[in-house]
């Protein structure tokens, strides 16, 4: 088989994956089911060895597509919060900073690595960002990618099921907020155009996720301005929301079982320490922010940005301020890492 055809049997096989996880997750009335069924089940089938590889320009449009259903959902009342966001965003930078020292220790000792690779390991979120920098530096990013994976699939399991088990209704989709009509056709097209312009101008800034952010500022523009009357159809909503959860699952193609065992230890110690961080943080900032405390926790979750501003948007959350922390948070660690690395008395190797 050719490369194209390898590349479109991927795909119907994640399509099918993605049908059959959200219809099964349904029937078991799990949290956010389109998000968790896919994942679980692109998952298993990735250790099991299938070819499973998702579309980089797929993926692209998927995460502009779900930026313009959260960003949607943005209303008057939820910017009110701003001026409360600088005291929430210290004690983020300090739960981070904690995250990651803490965090770079105890994957030495578990994995066992090298103080580099245990801080990239460590490191809560930014995935692309360590890998690239692991690569830079000649170390072993295997390694640090599994770990790293296994965080992210962690944390999108355990957040919508801590969600749940508080009692707060999750739904099926990105448009649980209160979003009463949806864009027409017309709308939605506008809507994606405009993204399409703005997502390049993003993508030249060190702006994290720039597609799931270009389509996040569209949205709320629209719906803030009176533009449209509310969110993306559920017909567009529903089938984005899978097809973020396959691509979770995904993650893990190629990796074998031995190297999956090798990683879990360290993989979800450290993800119940940045998660216990993130809770304590939460709980502080909670007050300050005058939002609910899991609301708070979404935002400080040290999950994928697309994945924990797709949950957020499920529990109704502020979703400007489950965005903002999660860009502040990739922010600092684009300059917290580099520092770091460099107190191991090993240098940085040049810009390329």
């Amino acid at each position: 088989m050719n490369a194209w055809g390898a590349s479109a049997a991927s795909l119907v096989g994640l399509v099918v994956l993605g049908a059959v996880g959200s219809l099964s997750a349904v029937a078991l009335g799990l949290p956010v089911p389109l998000l968790i069924g896919p994942a679980i089940l692109t998952t298993l089938a990735s250790l099991m060895g299938l070819p499973l590889q998702f579309p980089h320009h797929l993926r692209n449009f998927i995460f502009l597509l779900a930026g313009i259903a959260i960003g949607a959902t943005v209303s008057p009342d939820s910017v009110a919060a701003l001026v409360r966001w600088p005291l929430a965003f210290a004690l983020l930078g300090v739960a981070v900073l904690l995250m990651v020292i803490l965090g770079q220790r105890l994957m030495v000792v578990l994995m066992p690595t090298d103080r580099r690779s245990g801080l990239l390991a460590a490191a809560p979120g930014h995935l692309s960002y360590v890998i690239a920098l692991g690569e830079d530096l000649g170390l072993a990013t295997r390694g640090v990618a599994v770990v790293q994976s296994i965080r992210l699939l962690a944390l999108t399991l355990l957040v919508p099921f801590a969600v749940a088990l508080a009692g707060i209704e999750t739904g099926i989709g990105l448009n649980n907020a209160p979003v009463i009509h949806e864009m027409t056709l017309l709308q939605t097209t506008l809507c994606i155009a405009a993204a399409l312009a703005l997502a390049p101008v993003l993508m030249r800034t060190p702006v994290p996720a720039p597609m799931l952010l270009a389509g996040m500022i569209i949205g709320a523009a629209v719906r803030l301005s009176g533009l449209v009357p509310g969110g993306l159809s559920h017909w567009i909503a529903f089938p984005v929301l899978a097809a973020i959860g396959t691509l979770i699952g995904t993650r893990f193609a190629g990796v074998t079982l031995a190297e999956l065992r090798r990683s879990a230890l360290a993989g979800l110690a450290g993800t119940t320490l940045a998660a216990a961080l993130a809770v304590v943080a939460a709980w502080f900032a909670a007050g300050i922010v005058e939002m609910p405390m899991l609301h708070v926790l979404v935002a400080f979750s040290p999950g994928g940005l697309e994945t924990m501003a797709v949950i957020g948007a499920a529990i109704g959350a502020n979703p400007g301020f489950v965005a903002a922390a999660h860009v502040a948070r990739l922010l600092f660690l684009s300059v917290l890492i580099p520092v770091l690395i460099r107190r191991t008395q090993e240098p940085l190797p040049a810009s390329r």
